[in-house]
């Protein structure tokens, strides 16, 4: 992660400072308040069962810097914790990777998208960009408006590729994702039932899925398996043809050896 300050996120999110001074620094976000270390800044998402508000002085205890939070919070004590007070945690975090991915990344960002086989392509493209140079991949299936921008955030200044996948949960879902990320090749490798209901679900139908993704803003729609990413790739330079096989543009292959 790019190291940020409270006062770089703070206006990054719209947010106000509480109980935190402006040169304090972030090393790491986390959401998951067992996962926070020294210099995290702890998310504190109100989920349908808990809400990550009363888990906030646990997770300042165990060293986080800062708790980006939807009120002013308190510890045990009855001292203010370090918070970002902002409108929306979830909201701020996005708005917190957008401002990373305008301001302060230089590397390509490779969007998957599809209704199913994202997370394996996903995997399969970032090992071979890996191949070229540092790369930074979701964890798993992070592909919801918390894991995406996890994702960006955990992205620094020596990334060189950005490979992110995008889940589609209902309508607007995609462009959302895509307005955080902005990425530069884009492949959508199938759209199935899974999408169709996701759209019919929230009283959509099926022309919104490509009309309403907006990846083709930023780079090339496709259709298709594994292979469709890789061409998308091929078709921003990333790629080229050597010896017949799509290899990491500048990778030498070594020889075959006679005979085998």
């Amino acid at each position: 992660m790019i190291v940020l300050s409270a006062a770089e996120i703070a206006a990054a999110t719209s947010g106000v400072l509480s109980g935190v001074a402006p040169e304090v620094v972030v090393t790491d976000v986390a959401v998951d308040s067992r996962a926070v270390s020294p210099g995290s800044m702890f998310v504190a998402v109100r989920g349908d069962r808990v809400d990550g508000h009363d888990f906030a002085a646990g997770a300042v205890a165990d060293g986080a810097a800062v708790v980006l939070s939807a009120r002013e919070l308190a510890g045990a004590d009855g001292g203010p914790l370090p918070c970002i007070v902002v409108d929306d945690p979830v909201l701020a975090l996005g708005r917190l990777a957008g401002w990373v991915r305008r301001e302060r990344l230089g590397c390509t960002v490779v969007a998957i998208t599809g209704s199913s086989g994202k997370t394996s392509t996903k995997d399969l493209v970032a090992a071979v960009l890996g191949g070229i140079g540092p790369t930074v991949s979701a964890v798993g299936s992070f592909n919801t408006e918390v894991g995406l921008p996890l994702t960006i955030l955990a992205a620094d200044e020596g990334t060189r590729f950005l490979v992110l996948e995008m889940g589609m949960r209902g309508e607007g879902h995609i462009d959302y994702l895509v307005g955080l990320a902005r990425p530069d090749v884009s492949a959508v490798i199938n759209v199935g039932t899974a999408t169709l209901g996701a759209l019919i679900g929230a009283g959509g139908y099926g022309q919104p899925i490509l009309a309403g993704i907006r990846l083709a803003d930023t780079g090339l729609i496709l259709e298709g398996a594994v292979p469709a990413a890789l061409l998308a790739l091929a078709t921003q330079g990333l790629f080229e043809l050597a010896e017949r096989r799509l290899v990491p543009r500048g990778l030498r292959l070594p020889r075959p050896t006679p005979g085998a």
